[in-house]
């Protein structure tokens, strides 16, 4: 497929200083396929080089922000040419536990690490489901302001996984419950993740762009250098507490449960699949 007849997922508008980056999978619950993922690093960059915007928003159109990574919808691509971020080698025709490493090593976890430090403050926009990939995408913003039907979940341990690759856990989160967010798997509400620290703030769905407008506002007043090197203040104190070397840790682990898993299982993911595991979300939840 040739970048020009690509699908949009991802658009991009600026309006009064804010660029508003919306996922556009929505009738997949906005599922990050790589090639959504590359026109999301397009249009994060196309926001940092126009000195019009002060500040971006990461949303989700639809009824989700986004389900996480596409484990099974018809347009998942892993197996397909993807144009490369940072300098690793190209995952496709190699074997063992290479293929996978190389892939997530660049496309989620390099991503993201790219997407937090991006200099300008963003801002997380969530309603609906952030599952999984969700969350990786809403951690790398600034701010997570969220709807009052919105949960945030990390059900990967139904795949005897560690957690997503982007481990933020323990940093978002008191220990506790961090571990409970993965031990257990539960959605958290909205309500609660406020309550931790990890939701900024909580509005009506129906109102949600709208206040979502005005903080972005509020902080588009301030001089973009000072801003740039308050979020560089931010970075560098996480990782003085340890954070990119637990990242690389878990990192190695999560691939350590993706090899035991093919051998067991015969695939990555502990023999499921994105069927089984939205079955196993709702049922979990009382939504049979």
């Amino acid at each position: 497929m040739s970048e020009e007849a690509q699908p949009e997922y991802v658009t991009y508008d600026v309006k009064d200083g804010v660029a508003w980056v919306m996922l556009n999978r929505p009738q997949y619950s906005n599922a990050q396929n790589y090639r959504l993922l590359g026109q999301l690093d397009d249009a994060f960059k196309r926001a940092v080089e126009d000195d019009e915007v002060k500040v971006i928003v990461l949303g989700g159109e639809g009824k989700h922000f986004s389900a996480g990574h596409d484990i099974g919808t018809p347009e998942k691509d892993s197996h397909m040419p993807r144009i490369r971020t940072s300098m690793w080698w190209d995952h496709l025709n190699k074997g063992g536990a290479e293929r996978q490493y190389v892939l997530e090593q660049d496309g989620y976890l390099g991503l993201c690490r790219r997407w937090q430090e991006i200099p300008k403050p963003m801002i997380a926009m969530v309603q609906g489901a952030c599952i999984a990939g969700g969350l990786m995408l809403a951690w790398v913003c600034d701010l997570i302001v969220a709807s009052d039907d919105a949960f945030f979940q990390d059900p990967v341990q139904r795949m005897a996984q560690p957690g997503v690759e982007y481990f933020a856990h323990a940093f978002e989160l008191p220990p506790r419950v961090a571990r409970e967010l993965l031990l257990l798997g539960r959605r958290m509400p909205a309500q609660r993740a406020y309550q931790f620290g990890m939701v900024n703030e909580i509005f009506p769905r129906e109102t949600l762009r709208e206040e979502v407008a005005k903080i972005a506002a509020e902080i588009a007043q301030h001089d973009r250098f000072g801003l740039a090197i308050t979020k560089q203040a931010f970075n560098f104190v996480e990782d003085l507490r340890g954070k990119r070397q637990a990242m690389d840790g878990v990192f190695h682990m999560h691939h350590l449960a993706h090899a035991h898993n093919q051998l067991m299982t015969g695939n990555l993911v502990g023999g499921l699949d994105a069927k089984a595991m939205a079955a196993a979300n709702k049922k979990q939840a009382g939504e049979e």
